[in-house]
């Protein structure tokens, strides 16, 4: 059940340029949170902006009641949020998301993440690999000046691959393609998959064409988080072309099998 707190910033870090990680006190959303559920953060006590921001979760400290959740500043919302100080205290409202990511029948799997898509799918192979489970993980980014996190997914991940479009850091192209290459022998049982549309789409594709259990973290603008703004409506895979069902990814999502959505 969805809990407003307010939390206290405890640790600010700046990891690269308009990227921030803050670690707040928050037992009571830590408590139930799983890895692909989100929060929703109001920035001002003010009316301008009126919504709520929604930022996935990305790590969960369980021992301490820690919560931590990285964003990126592309909007009046985000540029407030990213001026707030250690000691200051943040209205959150959490865990939010009925879909999330599941790795309890698997045995070895694939983690892919693209940009800022990457920061929900650490929870995930933190979680993975601390339950036997074989994690291998594909990152991409743009150029070298976007790569991040690099030490902390290698150290919850049985193997990393970072990837650029340039070859400014690490293997040149995309991370599927390395993904791709690495099935012949991995044989993985799922793919989790959070990042850009078009690595979404590219990853979707790939999955269903081989047969291969994949779930994706959807990144759409959820004004409420609960369902009731109805506007991060997402088409279901099997409904009729004249009378097309949606889902709601604040609601239904953020993470769906990959065989159940149409993105």
């Amino acid at each position: 059940m969805p809990k407003q707190v307010y939390a206290k910033l405890i640790k600010k870090e700046k990891i690269i340029k308009n990227i921030y990680k803050f670690s707040v006190k928050a037992p009571e959303i830590v408590e139930s949170a799983k890895p692909g559920n989100f929060i929703e953060i109001r920035v001002t006590e003010g009316i301008d902006p009126f919504l709520r921001r929604p930022i996935s979760i990305y790590n969960l400290d369980k021992e301490n009641g820690i919560l931590e959740f990285i964003f990126q500043v592309k909007g009046k919302g985000t540029e407030i949020l990213s001026k707030k100080q250690e000691g200051n205290d943040i209205d959150i409202i959490g865990p939010l998301g009925h879909g999330t990511f599941k790795f309890d029948k698997y045995k070895n799997i694939a983690v892919i993440g693209g940009g800022i898509g990457i920061f929900p799918l650490y929870e995930l192979s933190k979680q993975a690999k601390q339950n036997n489970v074989k994690v291998n993980c594909y990152l991409g980014f743009r150029n070298k000046d976007f790569v991040m996190l690099e030490k902390e997914f290698e150290e919850v991940t049985d193997k990393l691959i970072i990837t650029t479009d340039d070859g400014t850091y690490k293997n040149k192209g995309f991370a599927i393609d390395y993904l791709k290459d690495d099935m012949a022998n991995e044989k993985y049982d799922c793919i989790y998959a959070c990042g850009p549309l078009p690595m979404l789409k590219a990853v979707q594709k790939y999955a269903v064409e081989n047969n291969i259990d994949c779930q994706l973290s959807l990144e759409e603008k959820m004004a409420c988080g609960l369902g009731v703004c109805l506007g991060c409506a997402v088409k279901t895979a099997k409904s009729p072309k004249d009378a097309p069902e949606y889902w709601h990814v604040c609601k239904g999502g953020p993470v769906f099998n990959a065989k159940d959505v149409e993105i």
